[in-house]
């Protein structure tokens, strides 16, 4: 049987969502641009949305 790849998958977006998070705030701490990694940060917070919501789907139809 293979493993689903959906809650791996989870788990790393939410670790590059906190080291996104922190690299931020040295960002801001130094006073240098942060629009490119928040811009990224968005799509991983809006992919790791989509991924939660796809995995609770396939366990309510189970």
């Amino acid at each position: 049987m293979r493993e689903d790849p959906l809650p791996l998958r989870i788990l790393e977006l939410r670790a590059q969502i906190a080291g996104l998070s922190s690299t931020i705030r040295q960002l801001q701490r130094s006073g240098l641009d942060d629009a490119a990694p928040r811009l990224l940060l968005s799509r991983k917070r809006a992919e790791l949305e989509d991924l939660t919501r796809r995995t609770n789907q396939r366990s309510q139809g189970d």
